[in-house]
């Protein structure tokens, strides 16, 4: 869309935060009238709204039920659900919705510029990694590029700022992807799918069906995970361009048109010209950073998007090494007394908590907080054999420990009946007096952080403030 197709277009922005006040911005400045909507009122939505309204910009707080008159479009910020009333209204009157992800697809080139093609990154686990992991890539190649959207830098800033791009590297949730129908990637990928944020989506089948969004359109290659039939009936799903391609990766050797493992060596049988009888080497599994088995499947998909737009092999190879992990994701912390402190504060769910749990054995486990409506029956008989013992903190403790004595009886169990945020000390006290030399004490909490913690990254710095403490003591 032209700056001229937004001149005096009547759009209601539907939330405030980090990506509804650049939104309204974005639009304000393009010269369309501009309503922002948001349910609070409290001191901060007031002091957001001040700004906002200094620019021209008019905000109705504590109303985002009522459709605006003379709206046009509505542009939502990706954490309203999309059975609030404001939609419902919406739809009656035919008023299209938008997310910031469609806003900045639509606004690509809007000054002329040819627009920077979009590698796409989805999955309920491991989408900020695989998609920071594709940006050092691309940069190896000598590409312009930046990892963007959900990662946290706006999409629209990438669009519409003065930097120029070769390629972008996007993190997108499935609440983005919701409010994002006219997404066309050059190609894009699915990790992994289970069940989260399903009280936004209603059921798994809507929260699978919004991952699959992202391959709608896909011009070059749709990558999917050869351990997850999901992600490969996804891909079946989408309506692609002709001539796009479908590429799996998986932990073992793969076959043709898929990225794999060969004696610790990342290879690739999709990218070549012979693919029934050839192999590319790409990087050692050594070169990735950890080298836990899911983060080598990130790295996999991260380099089969890369080859999918070009990329040579030694470029994957070095941008794999440049890597390195962001907080909180499978952290080493530091061994205290030979025994290793691992801080995965970021696995925030189930799926995330059985990857980790998996990279390690013997574990002394740290688990529990909000549980979201998960069950743990699953992830703790996977993982009963690998466990020396289990330090429970957090609110929904209680559900991991019920599954605990159903699957794994004899592992010794500390459970903290406290919330404060002291209790992570004490915590890693207990795990310390479980662990013998040479085992891993991982704190994976399978739940999210709120009941005790700001965020994860409290969380995980919590844990690392009392390893240290613990360190110190041992010196």
């Amino acid at each position: 869309m032209s700056n001229q197709d937004w001149q005096g277009k009547h759009v209601t922005v539907a939330g405030l935060g980090v990506s509804g006040i650049p939104a309204a911005r974005v639009l304000n400045g393009l010269g369309a009238v501009v309503t922002v909507v948001n349910d609070g009122d409290d001191e901060r939505s007031r002091a957001q709204a001040a700004e906002l309204e200094a620019q021209g910009i008019t905000v109705r707080l504590g109303d985002g039920a009522t459709l605006p008159e003379s709206t046009e479009l509505i542009v939502t910020t990706p954490g309203w659900q999309p059975d609030k009333p404001l939609f419902a209204a919406a739809a009656e009157a035919g008023v299209p919705v938008w997310g910031d992800v469609e806003l900045a697809w639509r606004l690509r080139g809007h000054d002329g510029r040819e627009p920077a093609p979009w590698l796409a990154v989805t999955g309920t686990n491991g989408k900020t990694t695989t998609v920071r992991m594709l940006a050092s890539i691309l940069e190896a190649a000598g590409l312009r590029t930046a990892a963007v959207g959900n990662i946290g830098v706006s999409l629209l800033d990438a669009v519409l700022g003065d930097e120029t791009y070769d390629v972008l590297a996007v993190e997108l949730s499935s609440y983005q992807l919701h409010w994002a129908p006219s997404l066309r990637a050059h190609s894009a990928v699915v990790l992994n799918l289970a069940p989260d944020h399903l009280d936004w989506h209603g059921s798994m089948e809507a929260y699978v069906a919004d991952k699959g969004r992202i391959y709608q359109g896909n011009r070059i290659a749709c990558v999917y995970n050869a351990a997850d039939k999901a992600t490969e009936d996804l891909v079946r799903q989408a309506d692609v361009e002709e001539g796009c391609r479908a590429i799996g990766f998986t932990l073992g050797t793969p076959g043709p048109s898929q990225l794999g493992v060969v004696d610790g060596i990342l290879v690739d049988r999709a990218f070549v010209t012979n693919r029934q009888k050839q192999a590319q080497e790409l990087a050692e599994v050594g070169d990735v950073n950890p080298p836990a088995p899911h983060n080598i499947a990130n790295a996999l998909a991260a380099a089969a998007l890369a080859r999918a737009f070009g990329v040579e092999p030694r470029a994957v190879r070095d941008g794999l090494r440049a890597f390195r992990p962001d907080a909180h994701r499978i952290e080493h912390v530091a061994d205290v007394a030979e025994v290793a402190y691992i801080d995965d504060s970021k696995a925030t769910n189930t799926h995330a908590a059985e990857a980790s749990l998996a990279a390690y054995d013997p574990i002394v486990w740290i688990a529990g907080g909000l549980a979201k409506g998960a069950t743990f029956d699953e992830l703790v008989s996977g993982a009963a054999k690998r466990l020396r013992g289990v330090v429970l903190i957090g609110r929904d403790r209680a559900l991991i420990r019920e599954a605990l004595t159903r699957h794994a009886p004899e592992v010794p169990v500390v459970d903290l009946d406290r919330t404060d945020t002291g209790a992570m000390s004490e915590a890693v006290r207990e795990a310390a007096r479980l662990a013998r030399p040479g085992d891993t004490v991982l704190m994976a909490p399978a739940c999210a952080s709120m009941d005790m913690f700001a965020n994860y990254n409290k969380r995980g710095e919590a844990f690392a403030d009392a390893v240290r403490a613990l360190a110190d003591e041992s010196a």
